[in-house]
């Protein structure tokens, strides 16, 4: 078994601009109302990594600043993993649509974000970051996998590790075989031990698949529950709600992750 401490969270997606929106929806004390899915602008970055930037990495980046500052701290000073289910659709359907076409010559711009671990490099210039950083994918999986590595550097190392999950649909024709519709990504910055503030006590083990995955939030609409990195809004709605609980997602192989969240005081 894994342990890890909770500092803080940084979240998105329609209808919850930030974790503080989100918490409120998981703990009762208000609607999710209807929303376009939001537009973060990456002020972080410097002007021209702003203009090449994916959106996909413009949701990455504003979880990743919003975890550190309601952390208080500084963006480089810690080690990351980034996970994502796919990458950027868009660059992949404008690249596929590139070299299915005349011409087929890709832009250096949409090749370099087209890599997956676009996200990562970006963080690094916007933080001005030398720390280690891994980017992962697991398919379904993918925030369980990012929540396993994140921890276990975590224990490993002991050092803080910022986890960064995200996932936007894919244009069409491509979602048709990867068909969710909605935006979420999702940042927990993870320490080895408490500190003022902390949120939770995590410990995290993998077992064999035994029973069912903890049910999606039902405060959030039901179609984001097919975004890969909002299965993570399972074990958010615990910790929001400042509950003891042991919250089942899905992992790979047969296999769930088993995460025992405590409140920490």
């Amino acid at each position: 078994m894994t342990q890890a401490y909770l500092h803080s969270v940084g979240a998105i997606g329609p209808g919850v601009p930030d974790w503080s929106a989100a918490r409120a929806v998981l703990r009762g004390e208000r609607a999710c109302e209807p929303a376009p899915a939001p537009q973060p602008d990456a002020a972080v970055l410097p002007a021209n990594e702003r203009r090449r930037a994916a959106a996909s990495v413009r949701w990455a980046l504003a979880v990743a600043l919003e975890a550190m500052t309601a952390a208080g701290r500084r963006p480089g000073e810690v080690a990351t993993v980034f996970t994502t289910s796919g990458g950027d659709g868009e660059t992949l359907h404008r690249t596929c649509e590139t070299l299915a076409g005349v011409e087929r010559e890709i832009s250096p711009t949409r090749f370099h974000n087209s890599v997956h671990n676009a996200a990562a490099g970006y963080w690094t210039i916007a933080a001005g970051s030398r720390q280690p950083s891994v980017s992962l994918c697991g398919y379904d999986a993918s925030f369980a996998v990012g929540l396993v590595e994140a921890a276990s550097q975590v224990q490993a190392e002991g050092v803080p590790v910022l986890l960064v999950a995200y996932d936007i649909p894919y244009p069409q024709p491509l979602q048709a075989v990867r068909p969710f519709t909605h935006p979420f990504a999702v940042a927990l910055l993870l320490a080895p031990e408490p500190a003022p503030g902390t949120l939770a006590r995590l410990r995290i083990e993998i077992a064999p698949q035994e029973a069912e995955p903890t049910p999606f939030p039902g405060a959030l609409p039901g179609e984001l529950a097919g975004t890969p990195a909002a299965r993570s809004l399972a074990l958010l709605a615990a910790v929001a709600r400042g509950e003891k609980a042991t919250v089942r997602l899905g992992y790979l192989d047969g296999c769930q992750l088993v995460v025992d969240s405590a409140a920490w005081s």
